[in-house]
């Protein structure tokens, strides 16, 4: 049963002297946040913005930009966070998309900016003053707190709107599953503006622990951190999962770790195996989510030896399943488009009526929960066990000799041994094969021949890449994802 969302800003529910950020800047109990939060929202309720105002941070991971995301909706505004990656034509465009009329930055950032780049209207400001509190806000659930921008790797970033009700209510399933309590320190590595990101505030605030935001140079920084601050929990990407396993981690301090989250990519098996070996006393939750529907499935960490490949079974509140191209319920072991309804999905693609329409339709006729629906273009498969398996985006697979092959399935395989770092798999117009493959990997070109001579015995011939094409490293975007859509375009132009 779903409970009833509040207000984001109601998240705060540790006891009032227990610490909710631990921060270069100090440590900040639950009481203290309160505070700031209602000194924030009532300093932003007297720039005369107007109710519904977008404003924008664009900040690293400062007190300030941990806590505007409930400050602004507090003062019945929309929170606009910029990923502190991005750079000037990147952010311009956020600030013009969403008409925000105020940015909260800093100098270095600020004067990286061109008149032309912010908007009419637009004020940038380098701190959020202290205005006469207000307290806790009864605005309605459904109403928009924040919209956040994808990475727009196939193009100009998109901002999937968010209200109260989707933050809380994933907050709520998050600390749920993840088993999250009040002892819990979660280290924050990861952006806040990206939802995966967010949601460690949000899921840890509501279970009462605490977050120990990191801005880090080196994996280095990280392994410090976790001994400094006795964090329990690490969120992560797969590669920054491969970054930290090449860190030095005394046994002590990777022993502190009792939790491990991935999103935003595919665990391999060798990952899971090297984590696991890595941080035996850690529970490692494999997940899969978009930022339209905040998070859609998570594996039970009991099953992760025994099936790495699976994305798990949906979240709570979350109605995930497989869909025919006609409508229908795929059938165990047969792939179809993952389709998730239900109270996560989120309200649309601000002021984009059009792209809204393509991805935000209406639930299959067989849902249980009725209403839009997020259409993710990904393809699945339901096993007889109810795991849901990732097969691949229907824009990146490929044809090929007549067959249709995951590229992630290629990227395993190549992953499985000692060869090289990372790959992507593309397929590329041939006119034999309708698509040959080829891989993009980071490596010595030296060991070519021992992965083809590897791939031979583990591949059939048809999955085979025709052509290697060596990097030192393979491109990233803004939240730290393997950029396909530039090398798909590199490689096919």
């Amino acid at each position: 049963m779903t409970p009833d969302p509040r207000p984001i800003d109601h998240i705060l529910r540790g006891e009032p002297n227990a610490p909710a950020l631990v921060h270069r800047e100090g440590t900040v109990t639950f009481a203290h946040a309160e505070a700031a939060v209602a000194a924030m929202a009532g300093w932003l309720a007297e720039q005369g913005l107007g109710v519904g105002a977008r404003v924008a941070t664009w900040l690293p991971k400062t007190r300030a930009a941990c806590l505007m995301p409930l400050a602004a909706p507090r003062a019945g505004l929309v929170h606009v966070p910029v990923n502190p990656a991005l750079r000037r034509a990147q952010v311009a465009h956020i600030l013009a998309d969403s008409g925000a009329t105020l940015l909260v930055t800093q100098e270095a950032r600020a004067a990286t900016l061109e008149v032309r780049d912010v908007p009419d209207g637009c004020r940038i400001v380098m701190q959020v003053g202290a205005g006469t509190a207000i307290g806790p806000s009864d605005a309605d659930p459904n109403a928009l707190a924040a919209i956040l921008y994808t990475s727009g790797s196939t193009g100009r970033a998109k901002g999937v709107m968010l209200s109260h009700a989707n933050m809380w209510l994933g907050a709520v399933s998050v600390a749920h599953y993840l088993k999250l309590t009040s002892v819990d320190r979660v280290l924050a590595v990861l952006p806040l503006a990206f939802d995966y990101g967010q949601n460690q505030l949000f899921a840890t605030w509501f279970a009462g622990g605490c977050v120990a935001p990191l801005d880090y140079l080196s994996p280095r920084d990280v392994v410090k951190a976790v001994e400094r601050v006795g964090a329990t929990t690490l969120a992560g990407v797969p590669p920054l999962w491969m970054q930290l396993l090449e860190a030095d981690w005394p046994i002590e301090t990777a022993a502190r770790l009792a939790r491990l989250t991935n999103s935003g990519g595919a665990l391999t098996p060798r990952l899971v195996r090297d984590l696991r070996a890595r941080f035996p006393a850690a529970d490692l939750y494999a997940m899969y989510g978009l930022t339209e529907a905040f998070r859609s499935t998570y594996l039970d960490p009991s099953l992760i030896d025994a099936h790495p490949d699976a994305i798990g079974r949906a979240i709570p509140f979350a109605e995930v399943m497989a869909v025919r191209a006609d409508g229908t319920r795929a059938m165990p072991g047969e792939p179809g488009e993952l389709v998730h309804a239900g109270p996560l999905v989120a309200q649309g693609y601000w002021r984009d009526a059009a792209r809204t329409a393509e991805r935000f339709r209406p639930a299959p006729s067989f849902a249980e929960a009725q209403g839009p629906a997020v259409w993710s273009g990904d393809t699945v498969i339901e096993g007889t066990d109810g795991q849901f398996r990732f097969i691949g985006r229907d824009d990146e697979m490929i044809k090929t000799s007549g067959n249709r092959v995951s590229p992630g399935e290629i990227e395993e395989a190549i992953g499985a041994g000692t060869e090289v770092g990372e790959a992507v798999a593309i397929g590329v117009p041939d006119d034999r094969l309708g698509q040959a493959i080829v891989a993009v990997v980071a490596g010595d070109p030296a060991r070519e021949a021992d992965l083809r001579a590897r791939l031979r015995s583990e591949l059939p011939a048809f999955m085979q890449p025709v052509r290697y094409i060596w990097r030192d490293a393979l491109p990233r975007n803004a939240n730290g994802k393997l950029d396909r859509a530039r090398l798909r375009a590199e490689v096919t132009a």
